[in-house]
């Protein structure tokens, strides 16, 4: 294998630089592979990047769910997964409320005022209305949104549109509120509202968050080497531990495609297939 491998990510915080310095650092100087790193402001950009010839190229995306589906289906199914965080399996949305409020259970939500985040999070707002759908609610017919289109291109990353999510609940602009389970359990964690004031009213099926996406036509040799590079990144390695706490894993598996069958569906629902 000659050359250098181009990974793309998108720097949705100050802190990826950093993270990124880490995981380049331990490729070139651990692992022995030639890894650069590209930092894009949007997932389109990113995707654009991997799918396009003609853009700046890259040869493996780190994506967030959304933009790995997306290049799935722009590629005709020929991009290849490659890994993930051991933390990207089970993720849940979670609808909040205020404790002793109206709605009690999701029916109660008819008639009722939903505040979802950004329209391009998966997490915070393309699944709740998928899975309330299937629930027979329908949004902006049986309940109304509150939209929080905060970072739009970056697919829910900030995690900002859930904060204001979470504020709308508070302040009583909105009945119910849609959020990623992980950033409900920091604000529970970290006691971010008074102990009991809010409650998680429901909780989503499972689904799986980021993945490593590989461009067509890369060679089995390099995205091997590349996976068999990750999954030697150790947490018990004093070298590794940071890098592997910043992006928040214990440890990186091969991809597995089990959990991403609710968003492809309601990606392919709402558009978000339509067109590059």
């Amino acid at each position: 294998m000659t050359g250098t491998i181009w990974l793309g990510a998108v720097a949705y915080d100050p802190k990826v630089v950093t993270i990124w310095e880490g995981m380049r650092s331990y490729f070139r100087d651990e692992a022995k592979l030639d890894l650069e790193v590209m930092l894009f402001l949007s997932y389109e950009a990113q995707v654009q990047a991997l799918l396009d010839a003609r853009s700046p190229r890259i040869d493996i995306a780190w994506n967030t769910n959304l933009a790995w589906l997306q290049c799935e289906a722009w590629s005709e199914g020929r991009t290849k997964p490659l890994a993930m965080r051991d933390t990207d399996l089970g993720w849940t949305t979670k609808l909040i409320t205020l404790r002793g409020g109206p709605v009690k259970s999701v029916a109660d939500l008819r008639g009722k005022t939903l505040a979802i985040g950004s329209r391009d999070s998966g997490h915070a707002a393309i699944l709740p209305v998928h899975f309330l759908a299937e629930q027979g609610l329908t949004a902006d017919k049986d309940y109304k949104t509150l939209r929080f289109d905060l970072d739009v291109g970056k697919h829910g990353d900030t995690g900002t549109s859930e904060v204001d999510v979470l504020k709308a609940v508070l302040d009583g602009r909105a009945d119910v509120g849609a959020v990623g389970s992980p950033f409900w359990s920091g604000v529970v964690s970290n006691k971010l509202v008074p102990e009991g004031a809010v409650v998680d009213l429901w909780t989503s099926p499972a689904y799986s968050h980021c993945m490593f996406t590989a461009r067509v036509g890369l060679e089995t040799e390099v995205t091997d080497r590349f996976v068999a590079a990750l999954r030697g990144m150790k947490w018990d390695n004093p070298k590794h531990r940071p890098v592997l706490e910043a992006e928040g894993l214990r440890e990186w598996l091969v991809a597995d495609l089990t959990g991403y069958g609710s968003l492809r569906a309601a990606a392919r629902g709402q558009g978000f297939f339509d067109k590059r």
